[in-house]
């Protein structure tokens, strides 16, 4: 979640860390959320800061890069360049004032060991860039410049090229922030309390520069963080009260949640104990009751049949690259492929906990084919499908694929901010 630190010329120590989060990212290929984890304590401002420009530089590292390289005679240490690329997304993206980004970006650069002989080369090319202003983006193509080419040929391949270029272009931008209001919530009244858009779908919009704690209704437990799209399948599996639903790989506890305040009775399955306790404290913020298993859940089997089961399966999770921008350069196309099989074996697993009759949502937060469409076809499970209907989803008709599937991506509702790339199959067991 981006915070509200202020890109001005303050905080050294924030850029500082960012450069680590860079290397620990880009270096070392940790999730930016484990690099930041891995950073010594720091203040709450210069820990937002630093999140923020990491943030931006892995967003548009492909436009940062093309913005810098001219000015290189030869690759400087990575740690500059990454301080190179902080200094221009603060000049280019986040409108920091040139003396402040150049100023603060060399006396970063200086911290760095063996920093001093580099100062020259980041006040000279900082400096150029910031003489360019805006004009150094002209001509770039910035949505393709940083989308890496394995993405861009699978978007073009699953939804042609205009629908891939807007995909693109859509990661450019931080996204929104959701919420689902619990069952007899007023949505008007929150959306003017929290200065909110009531979506199509039902969910709350606002931006993103929000502390979440600080918001009225988090501590009373009135809503909870989910985007839009995610809070789709959960609806599509028709939970009714009384039912007996199985949620799988349930953290950090959205779906359970939408579940249970549907009245069913529902028992999440999280194999990790750490996400299990953050989906145990979600729930008791929001006042609402579930059964939590701590187990693997393509082993784990239920001691009597269910009614009903949502798998939201683990996956390289491309959708939600607008939130984690590292994602775009972690992920690998090997990726896709290895989850496969682990994807197959979850839905095999999950079919075999219905009951004949039983519903079955399989989702996964990926734009990547082979892991939505492509595991219902490689599906060998007794499970027939059950087509979605456009009426389900009141407001996003072309959410639904003409087989019937929910296929959301960052390029729907341009104009509200767009959305999370989530892909859902309703099936039934046989």
């Amino acid at each position: 979640m981006r915070t509200t630190a202020q890109p001005d010329g303050s905080g050294a120590a924030a850029r500082g860390a960012a450069i680590a989060l860079l290397e620990g990212v880009l270096g070392r290929h940790r999730t930016l959320e484990d690099a930041l984890d891995a950073l010594p304590p720091l203040e709450a401002r210069d820990r937002g800061f630093a999140h923020l420009l990491a943030a931006t530089v892995l967003r548009r590292l492909g436009t940062l890069d093309a913005v810098i390289e001219p000015y290189l005679r030869r690759p400087p240490p990575e740690a500059v360049r990454h301080a190179l690329r902080i200094g221009a997304a603060q000049l280019l993206l986040l409108g920091t004032p040139p003396h402040a980004a150049v100023g603060a970006t060399v006396a970063a650069v200086r911290a760095l060991p063996k920093g001093a002989a580099f100062t020259g080369l980041a006040n000279a090319v900082l400096r150029r860039i910031a003489a360019e202003g805006a004009a150094a983006l002209d001509g770039l193509d910035g949505p393709r410049l940083d989308t890496p080419d394995w993405l861009w040929r699978s978007w073009h391949d699953a939804y042609g090229a205009e629908t891939a270029r807007a995909i693109a272009t859509a990661h450019q931008r931080e996204a929104p922030l959701d919420l689902t209001l619990k069952p007899g919530e007023d949505a008007a009244g929150w959306a003017e309390r929290l200065g909110a858009e009531v979506l199509p779908t039902g969910s709350l919009r606002l931006a993103a520069e929000v502390r979440v704690p600080d918001l009225p209704g988090f501590a009373a437990g009135a809503w909870w963080v989910q985007d839009a799209a995610a809070a789709l399948p959960a609806r599509l599996l028709r939970a009714r009260p009384g039912e007996r639903v199985i949620d799988l790989c349930a953290a950090p506890g959205g779906k359970t949640a939408q579940l249970t305040a549907a009245g069913a009775r529902v028992c999440a399955v999280e194999r990790s104990p750490e996400r299990a306790a953050r989906l145990r404290a979600n729930l008791a913020r929001l006042g609402l009751a579930a059964e939590v298993i701590e187990a693997d859940a393509a082993t784990w089997r239920p001691s009597e049949p269910a009614d009903a089961v949502l798998l939201d399966a683990p996956c390289t999770a491309t959708g939600t690259i607008r939130r984690h921008p590292d994602i775009l350069r972690l992920k690998r196309a090997a990726d896709a492929a290895s989850l496969a099989a682990l994807q197959d074996a979850l839905l095999a697993n999950a079919a075999a906990m219905l009951r004949p009759g039983g519903r079955l949502v399989y989702a996964v937060c990926s734009l990547q084919a082979e892991e939505g469409e492509g595991a219902i076809a490689r599906m060998a499970a007794p499970l027939r499908h059950d087509p979605i209907a456009t009426d389900e989803l009141p407001g996003l008709p072309e959410a639904v694929t003409r087989e019937g599937f929910l296929r959301t991506t960052p390029a729907l509702w341009p104009e509200r901010g767009g959305m999370d790339g989530f892909f859902a199959a309703r099936l039934v067991r046989r």
